[in-house]
């Protein structure tokens, strides 16, 4: 198992430190660090001045949004990316939500799964430098009736194939990113749960393309948060699980509060939803179990962190993606290395 870091959006006032935090991982020996967006700092950027400023650590984006770009820019964007950071670029790709698809960038939230696999399909002919053509549901290239010719990526990336990931939550999705992808992107992961979850409808779409979980990379990301007092530790992620969980969508399509139900939660997520959509933020994050935030994050001290990581190696995990927790850089360096320690306390490394 590989470790990376998520340094989630830039432009929240911490972006030196989110520099210094990359640079450190690099130092420390982490795979891949992944930057973020929503509506705010764009992934794109983000990554082409973390590599600018690193030596070997891959980047990578987690997510870059489906409706904010055409596929043939995705491409040129992977492949700019992959030719300046010698080969250091990893290509995430997600739908986003139905409030930030169809309110910020415009674009239907219809057919998540068919768009996405049409998407990955325009990526990755204009990724392998083909002439680009498309006859589909969502996107005709090049346009009938008109002036538009095939045309060819000029650019070279550094490698002949860039790893490509999908965002994947729900069932469809997770199979579909099995199938067509070459890693999936999981946020709030169990251990205890990941095959029934995760690993069973991912591995499903490998049988349906003939192909097996070998050199497929189950990439979750995880909190982490180094000190004695777990439960002390846990009320720190209680905002954001119930922002995921009772704010992240509407009432009927929130995929966050549809997982926390097939971890057993159904009563609890439908609390957290209900507080939450009626402005009580805080009584939301009280209502999160303490349960369900210790089994998707790596809390306490390095030898807690290294058996939770073992059980996380053990059901399958390929890349634990690490987001550290501290409201200091020296915390969250201090959390990057413990991560580092716990790996080698248990073997993994």
């Amino acid at each position: 198992m590989r470790l990376g870091i998520n340094l989630g959006y830039w432009g929240a006032g911490m972006d030196g430190d989110n520099l210094a935090v990359a640079q450190e991982a690099d130092r420390l020996g982490y795979d891949v660090c992944w930057a973020a967006e929503a509506y705010g700092s764009d992934a794109p950027t983000v990554l082409a001045w973390v590599a600018a400023k690193t030596e070997r650590i891959d980047v990578g984006s987690a997510i870059m949004q489906i409706p904010a770009r055409q596929p043939a820019m995705t491409a040129m964007t992977a492949a700019t990316l992959d030719s300046l950071t010698g080969g250091r670029f990893r290509l995430g790709l997600g739908v986003s939500g139905p409030q930030v698809s169809e309110g910020w960038y415009g674009v239907k939230f219809d057919k998540p799964l068919a768009r996405t696999r049409e998407y990955v399909e325009i990526v990755r002919k204009a990724m392998f430098r083909e002439r680009l053509t498309h006859e589909g549901e969502h996107w005709t290239l090049p346009l009938p009736g008109g002036p538009g010719k095939p045309i060819k990526l000029t650019v070279h990336p550094e490698r002949e194939h860039i790893p490509l990931y999908i965002a994947a939550i729900g069932p469809k999705n997770l199979e579909q990113t099995g199938e067509i992808a070459d890693g999936a992107l999981l946020i709030f992961p169990s251990a205890a749960h990941l095959e029934e979850t995760a690993l069973r409808h991912i591995r499903a779409g490998r049988e349906k393309a003939g192909l097996t979980m070998d050199g497929f990379d189950v990439c979750p990301t995880v909190p982490l948060a180094l000190g004695d007092d777990v439960d002390a530790l846990a009320d720190v992620f209680r905002p954001y699980t119930a922002l995921y969980v009772g704010g992240m969508g509407s009432r009927k399509q929130n995929f966050y509060n549809q997982l926390a139900q097939r971890m057993g939660y159904e009563k609890e997520a439908a609390e957290i939803q209900d507080k939450y959509l009626a402005g009580d933020k805080a009584g939301a994050a009280a209502a999160v179990p303490q349960s369900l935030i210790d089994q998707t994050a790596l809390l306490g001290p390095v030898e807690r962190i290294a058996e939770r990581m073992t059980a996380y190696a053990e059901a399958g995990v390929t890349t634990l993606t690490l987001a550290p927790a501290g409201f200091t850089l020296d915390e969250r360096v201090a959390a990057l290395r413990a991560g580092v320690e716990a790996m080698e306390r248990a073997g993994l490394a």
